[in-house]
Parts: C-alpha cells; structure tokens; sequence
C-alpha cells in the first residue's frame, strides 16, 4: 500500500467530517491531520481518484505527494 499526503483546506470538525464522509466510500485507509489541514490515504488507487474523491467535498484540494 502507497500513502499519499493531500493539502485539503478544512477548518473545522464538519470540514473534516465531509473528508471523512467521502473517502468511507472508497473504503481507503486514511488519517486527517486538522490542524496541519492535511489528509493521508493508504491506497493503491489512482492519485486522480483520490483527488477528485477528495474535491467533492468542496474544500480546495492539492495533492502533495507521496509519504
């Protein structure tokens, strides 16, 4: 499994939630870091997956790399 690490501009506990919403449909394993507003997934998928997995949120959203 690859860990990648996206810049996702959340702000408070609902931000997180709709992170957290989105990607439990993916059935990814994931951590989010509020305060650095960062989101790490364990996956194998397909980067552009995951970042549009993550845009649907509505939160700005930039992948940052691999961890």
């Amino acid at each position: 499994m690859t860990t990648h690490e996206f810049f996702v501009d959340m702000t408070c506990e609902g931000c997180s939630g709709a992170v957290t919403r989105v990607l439990k449909k993916l059935d990814v394993k994931f951590d989010i870091d509020l305060p650095n507003k960062k989101v790490f997934i364990e996956s194998d998928k397909d980067t552009d997956v995951l970042l549009e997995t993550l845009k649907k949120t509505g939160k700005t959203v930039t992948y940052i790399g691999l961890k």
